[in-house]
């Protein structure tokens, strides 16, 4: 009698178990062989319990009711995970830095959309420039030429937000979500002046935004012929680096070859030694502007209530499900001791 209970009851449980990985595929769904591979070995990535560890995460928004989680769903909260190794107590941390961060700057986050007259200049003037092949790695190459910024026209925020905008975009497709981000920066003909405008307050708030409440995994970070003053701002922020951040930033200089070592020349632009031709300015800001690109008329919003609401070209799912936590302050709030001397510029032309 109990072999025929059990008999009989195998057929449902295939059925469910079929459901349950058919469900867990969708959420694998555009992630190649070799790269769900790589999720399994790199990320401890396991569909056989892909739910299991998205509910947990979820399950974990009730600790914190001083932020607003504007999305819970399955696909949103996966990134967190890939993000942090399936740590599901690190997934939540960075899920809570992610909308707190937010809920901390809500200027930064007002007309957060390309057409945002500031926004889309400085993607025009490449902030940032996206490669259009992969690395080695399946890695997608944010490059910025770090003279380019017109500091008459647009700050370091916009510069900032445009950044973070563009990795809203892309963040969106799951192989990246596993293989991840290569930064390369070119300071050539950065001047000192353009460096002096630099506050601890603003590259705090880059760091802050991109390391620590940001759902991607950044795999280097390379800085090519570097002013000495740069290096000196390098040392003013290296205390707010985690130790894996500081092991993943290279100082190449003029050595374009050391650069070469880690990332082939034949994916790069001539402007780093590479076989490609000179990097166009405007391609990545084409892409996320299409026909309006060129346009002169721009249309600005006056609030600001969902960090993805208002982004063009449908960056993010059209779908948000909304906790049910009170939007208020929250840890992430900077203790800023003094305020003034966090305005001030980290290099005196004095």
């Amino acid at each position: 009698a109990i072999s025929s209970a059990v008999v009989a009851g195998e057929p449902k449980k295939e059925r469910r178990r079929r459901r349950r990985k058919k469900k867990m595929t969708h959420l694998q769904a555009g992630l190649s062989p070799e790269t769900l591979e790589k999720a399994r070995l790199e990320l401890n990535e396991n569909p056989d319990t892909l739910h299991q560890d998205i509910q947990e995460v979820r399950d974990m928004v009730i600790t914190r009711p001083d932020i607003g989680f504007l999305r819970t769903d399955d696909a949103f909260i996966l990134r967190f995970l890939r993000a942090r190794k399936f740590n599901h107590f690190e997934a939540f941390r960075l899920l809570a830095q992610y909308f707190e961060y937010r809920q901390q700057n809500l200027d930064m986050f007002k007309n957060f959309k390309a057409t945002d007259p500031t926004i889309k200049q400085a993607l025009k003037d490449g902030f940032p420039g996206v490669l259009s092949n992969l690395d080695h790695y399946g890695r997608k190459i944010l490059v910025l030429f770090a003279a380019n910024w017109d500091q008459s026209r647009y700050t370091f925020v916009d510069i900032l937000r445009a950044i973070v905008l563009s990795l809203e975009a892309m963040i969106e497709d799951p192989e990246l979500q596993v293989n991840g981000f290569v930064l390369i920066i070119d300071w050539s003909n950065f001047t000192f002046k353009q460096a002096s405008k630099l506050t601890p307050s603003m590259l705090r708030l880059a760091i802050e935004g991109l390391q620590d409440s940001f759902p991607a995994r950044f795999g280097g970070i390379h800085f090519v012929n570097q002013p000495w003053y740069i290096h000196a701002l390098y040392t003013v922020i290296r205390p707010f680096l985690k130790e894996k951040t500081r092991k993943r930033i290279f100082m190449h200089g003029n050595n374009l070859n050391s650069l070469h070592q880690l990332i082939h020349p034949d994916i790069l632009p001539s402007e780093f030694g590479g076989m490609l031709p000179p990097y166009d300015m405007g391609t990545w800001a084409r892409t996320l502007l299409d026909h309006e690109y060129d346009e002169d008329s721009e249309h600005n919003s006056d609030s600001y209530s969902m960090p993805f609401k208002e982004m063009d070209k449908d960056l993010s799912p059209k779908s948000m499900k909304r906790s049910q936590s009170v939007v208020e302050p929250g840890v992430l709030k900077r203790a800023d001791k003094n305020e003034e001397e966090n305005m001030q510029p980290l290099l005196s032309l004095d």
